[in-house]
């Protein structure tokens, strides 16, 4: 089971699997966001074999996607020897609909130096199930399991995972899959009943600290609205190992 096959050098083909949460008929914008990390680092790959780590994810989002395949392009806006801007765009129809700028950064041994104050949040094994297609439709939702603890409106904890590949018969690392997973966290800690108000996200911006680990990714989300129809949604990342780093959602709020 996938989210994507490649059908084309530079053409993914979606499966029912990315099916969205607001509207069925077009994509839940997650896997696109994967495929495009994916990308930055296939491209990488390609051009050099120094190891530049992927320290920021920042995702405008244009519009809805249908579930029909989509393009991506990829070009080095800032190149250099230790630090590099690189862009990927996804396009439907030659209409551009995804816009990825990531930052890559040579690494060093900091182990010395390693610590924050982002608080750690209770494991996988101490939340309790949760079906999170009661609350949201689509083939994406559907795809992912999830451990959750609410603690109020606008705030949950949760873990995620799921056993579907980013992309069919090629290898994806952590990172790309963690990056077609984050999106979640705007549908994890809702402030109102999304049948009555919608809150789509129109970016993504994704921080880390270290490359992700195997396992669960956790996600300590906290959701906010403005008086004047705006909100953010905000989240500490993790994997079973600690704090992992920060995700920041902006809202369109339309009761």
């Amino acid at each position: 089971m996938a989210y994507w096959h490649r059908t084309s050098p530079h053409t993914f083909t979606p499966t029912e699997h990315v099916g969205g949460a607001w509207d069925q008929r077009t994509q839940h914008v997650a896997p696109a966001l994967g495929v495009l990390a994916h990308e930055v680092e296939r491209d990488r790959d390609a051009r050099r074999s120094d190891g530049l780590v992927i320290s920021r994810l920042s995702y405008d989002i244009l519009g809805v996607i249908p579930i029909e395949p989509i393009d991506v392009e990829v070009e080095v806006l800032r190149p250099g020897r230790t630090i590099e801007l690189v862009q990927a765009t996804a396009r439907h129809d030659g209409r551009a609909v995804v816009v990825l700028r990531a930052w890559l950064a040579e690494p060093y041994d900091t182990t010395p130096l390693a610590g924050t104050d982002l608080p750690s949040i209770p494991p996988a094994d101490e939340m309790e199930p949760w079906d999170m297609a009661g609350l949201w439709a689509g083939g994406f939702i559907a795809s992912i399991e999830i451990r959750r603890k609410e603690l109020g409106p606008g705030r949950s904890m949760v873990w995620v995972r799921t056993s579907h590949a980013l992309v069919a018969d090629e290898p994806v690392s952590r990172l790309a899959a963690v990056a077609g997973l984050i999106d979640i966290t705007n549908g994890i800690a809702v402030r109102t009943d999304p049948t009555k108000v919608s809150f789509p996200n129109l970016d993504l911006t994704a921080h880390f600290l270290h490359a992700p680990a195997a396992g669960w990714l956790g996600l300590d989300t906290t959701q906010s609205y403005g008086a004047g129809g705006i909100g953010v949604t905000s989240s500490k990342m993790h994997d079973e190992n600690g704090p992992l780093g920060t995700v920041a959602q902006t809202l369109t709020v339309r009761p």
